[in-house]
């Protein structure tokens, strides 16, 4: 299906039926479809929806380049546009980037532009899984990578030097960054490029809704180290660990993950 919400083309579908509605908010370069199986046990005893954010998937992309709030605020007028009031919401990886900003939201310390706003829309319960939003210092060697990639980028970027190497300096572009950056269009890197360079930690103890993380032991994108951070910080927030699982343990173990879903929403 498809909804208009701020002139952009959403793509989006409803699952099941039910007295509480869940919905699910997508890793960054995923389409809402990865996430089926999920919605898929869901539905069972709930409304699911599942959408693509603006620029993933089939939606349409953001006209400038947009961070987590920009997000947040977007997902707040398609819950408008869909009439949902209340929700349990479930972020996988990006998605809990922009769950941890409209949960932290509340705190009119954090967003004091709306302290007089009645709010449309409220959470219920939160799951993230293997959810962003902690960004690590740098280590020394990554420090040194980076600045090695800033002076190379300079120096290629001079007019003369790319017309003489321009097949090996687009060569050497096209190995930069992460795969998802690669694989991003000029606008959607750009927020990706905003979104993980907000670091989340401050905002975790105000997110006070009921929290479970659900987290691969082997996750390289979004290390354990920080959804044991998100436990501690989160004031009602409990870890389950899925082993052999990594960034995608939904998908890794999910025969395992269904067990967690069922047994937390007693399904």
């Amino acid at each position: 299906m498809e909804i208009t919400v701020d002139d952009l083309k959403i793509s989006y579908r409803i699952f099941g039926e039910g007295e509480e509605t869940a919905v699910l908010l997508q890793g960054w370069g995923t389409t809402y479809s990865i996430y089926e199986s999920i919605a898929n046990i869901l539905s069972e005893k709930m409304r699911v929806v599942f959408f693509d954010f603006p620029g993933f998937g089939d939606s349409e992309e953001p006209k400038e380049a947009w961070g987590v709030s920009e997000f947040s605020d977007f997902f707040l007028d398609l819950m408008k546009a869909l009439d949902i009031k209340h929700a349990t919401l479930f972020g996988h990886s990006f998605g809990g980037r922009v769950i941890i900003k409209l949960s932290s939201n509340k705190c009119h310390y954090f967003a004091p532009e709306r302290a007089d706003e009645v709010p449309d829309f409220s959470i219920d319960r939160i799951v993230l899984i293997d959810a962003a939003g902690i960004k690590a210092p740098l280590s020394k060697e990554q420090q040194k990578k980076i600045k090695r990639y800033k002076r190379l980028k300079k120096f290629y970027s001079n007019k003369l030097v790319y017309a003489l190497f321009q097949k090996q300096i687009d060569a050497w572009k096209s190995h930069q960054g992460s795969e998802d950056y690669r694989n991003a269009s000029p606008m959607m890197r750009q927020c990706m490029v905003k979104a993980i360079n907000e670091d989340l930690t401050k905002y975790l103890p105000f997110v006070t809704e009921e929290v479970l993380l659900v987290w691969g032991e082997n996750d390289t994108a979004t290390p354990l180290k920080d959804g044991q951070l998100m436990e501690k910080e989160m004031p009602d927030a409990g870890l389950a660990l899925i082993h052999n699982a990594g960034h995608f343990s939904f998908v890794d173990q999910p025969v395992i993950f269904e067990n967690i879903m069922r047994s937390y929403f007693k399904m």
